[in-house]
């Protein structure tokens, strides 16, 4: 009777517990359950690469992980320090002292390499973690650093390309349910928003005209020792970008090692007064109006006074007479004042605003500036003194190469262009409009050839085969103390194309302060842009000529 009463009574209080764990607590043992064996993980998106013309990689993305710590939960901090530091690459005093901090969650490493993360996790630390990010990698290191731009740690373009078209390049997060067993081991994983990746981009870059391009800066870095340095290489007749270089060079993989300046692309941030290539476009739009010939003769003094200024030749001279292909040729200031007083400042101001000088060109790279030019309603007397030989407004490389590329191709302003394709579909290429005579465009071609022959001013510069045109300009800085001319602060730059009467290549190279053995565009600028023609234009099958 009395083991029954007390079976009786034990049934009893069992049916009583499972009654109150089964109807009154199920909602909160579910809860606890599914804390301990479901989770919800995000699934990072793979970035979209960008690769150049060819599909050479550029920037592509890689699995990596974000290794955080929770410290309290870190029993041993020093010996935690100890075995985590070579693997994280990181001192054993920074990781301590991370290890060692009062919130709930710390960085320990942001985007670690997948196979580091790996060994990190393998130690199996309580309170280290890891979660699956992509690590953006730039397979060429330093290579067009300054167009592609970087990535932060969030997975958002910061500069360059990666900024500009972040939107494409990003792709979208997925999200996965993960149950795991008493032990953490996954017995499920559930994809509940599959994650998007991010679109590829193909740019028009060619790596090796790149690479050659950048090889050459740094030669003009070492031995000029300039502020900076920038180079454009472009099809005149598209308006592709076949190189955009700066210098000095960035390692992509590190931005962080360089100054925010170094990071800046200078071919199209760079505002500078262009100096002597201006005169080319005094040149062309008065050959446009039909006010002089290649052939019209100038008496040119050594100086001449407009309004309240007088202007010099680069070097002393006798009275002496010279055609328009000869002003040009040499890069007579005087020649080109009275070119352009032939003109009018109305008609002069309506052309420098034509071939798209004082608006950005529209290229796809973020920070582009418009460079600054004078209207017509701020002209002074002795304006019509520096305007038309490159003094007293700003360009950029960009706007004055694509400027350039309008007298090669046979007159068509064409905005340029560095993104070829995007997901695998062409862009199209901007339309260009007509700004010159296809004629006037072939004096031109002819006269900038003179720079490059015995006489003007880049006569050292030449590829055997291929007839070269160009010009050469050497403009002082404006002091920002005084507001004056620097007597010791110049940019040298050079324009050019090739082969001359029918051009395929463009290439621009402009030098900020070159410090040591000279600062001409002559000396400076233009062997440079023969170093970078002479590679590219037997590189990419461009026929003598």
């Amino acid at each position: 009777g009395v083991s029954f009463g007390v079976s009786f009574l034990l049934l009893v209080l069992a049916a009583g517990r499972t009654l109150y764990l089964g109807a009154l607590r199920a909602g909160a043992l579910r809860e606890a359950a599914s804390s301990q064996q479901l989770t919800r993980e995000p699934v990072p998106a793979q970035r979209g690469a960008i690769t150049d013309r060819n599909g050479i990689d550029l920037a592509v993305s890689e699995p990596a992980q974000d290794i955080s710590a929770t410290p309290y939960l870190v029993k041993d901090p020093l010996g935690s320090a100890q075995r985590l530091a070579p693997l994280l690459g990181q001192s054993q005093a920074i990781v301590l002292r991370k290890l060692s901090e009062h919130g709930g969650f710390v960085y320990l490493a942001r985007a670690l390499p997948a196979k580091q993360a790996q060994a990190v996790l393998a130690l199996k630390i309580a309170g280290i973690a890891g979660a699956p990010v992509m690590r953006r990698v730039y397979p060429r290191g330093t290579l067009a650093a300054q167009v592609l731009g970087v990535v932060g740690t969030e997975g958002n373009g910061l500069a360059g390309i990666e900024y500009s078209r972040n939107a494409l390049l990003h792709g979208r997060s997925g999200q996965r349910r993960v149950v795991s067993d008493a032990l953490g081991q996954p017995v499920s994983i559930t994809e509940v928003h599959p994650e998007t990746p991010g679109a590829s981009v193909s740019l028009t870059l060619d790596a090796n005209v790149q690479q050659r391009t950048e090889e050459v800066l740094g030669a003009v870095g070492r031995v000029f020792n300039p502020k900076d340095a920038t180079a454009i290489v472009m099809d005149p007749q598209t308006g592709s970008i076949l190189a955009m270089a700066d210098w000095p060079q960035v390692n992509a993989n590190d931005p962080g090692a360089s100054s925010p300046e170094a990071l800046e692309n200078r071919a199209v941030s760079f505002n500078y007064e262009p100096g002597s290539t201006f005169k080319a476009f005094t040149v062309s739009s008065a050959l446009q109006q039909g006010l002089i010939t290649p052939s019209t003769s100038f008496d040119i003094p050594d100086q001449i006074q407009v309004a309240d200024r007088t202007i010099h030749d680069d070097t002393e001279h006798a009275d002496e007479t010279l055609t328009t292909a000869q002003i040009l040729a040499q890069s007579s200031n005087v020649g080109a004042i009275k070119i352009g007083l032939l003109e009018g400042a109305p008609r002069f101001s309506d052309w420098v605003s034509r071939f798209g000088f004082g608006a950005r060109t529209g290229i796809e790279l973020p920070g582009e500036e418009m460079g600054q030019v004078l209207p017509l309603a701020h002209y002074s007397g002795s304006s019509m003194g520096n305007l038309p030989i490159g003094q007293g407004q700003l360009v950029t490389p960009i706007q004055i190469a694509t400027a350039y590329a309008a007298i090669a191709n046979g007159g068509i302003l064409r905005p340029p262009h560095i993104v070829q394709s995007v997901g695998g579909r062409r862009q199209p290429e901007p339309a260009g409009h007509r700004v010159i005579s296809a004629a006037t465009a072939a004096a031109l071609r002819q006269m900038l050839e003179g720079v490059l022959a015995p006489g003007g001013t880049a006569s050292e510069v030449s590829i055997p085969g291929y007839a070269l045109a160009g010009k050469t300009g050497t403009a002082s800085k404006v002091d920002p103390a005084t507001g004056e001319y620097s007597k010791s602060a110049y940019v040298a730059s050079f324009m050019g194309f090739a082969p001359a009467s029918n051009p395929k290549l463009l290439c621009a190279v402009v030098v900020d302060e070159p410090q040591s053995r000279s600062i001409y565009g002559g000396t400076v600028a233009a062997p440079a842009f023969g170093q970078i023609m002479s590679f590219a234009l037997p590189y990419l099958r461009i026929p003598p000529g």
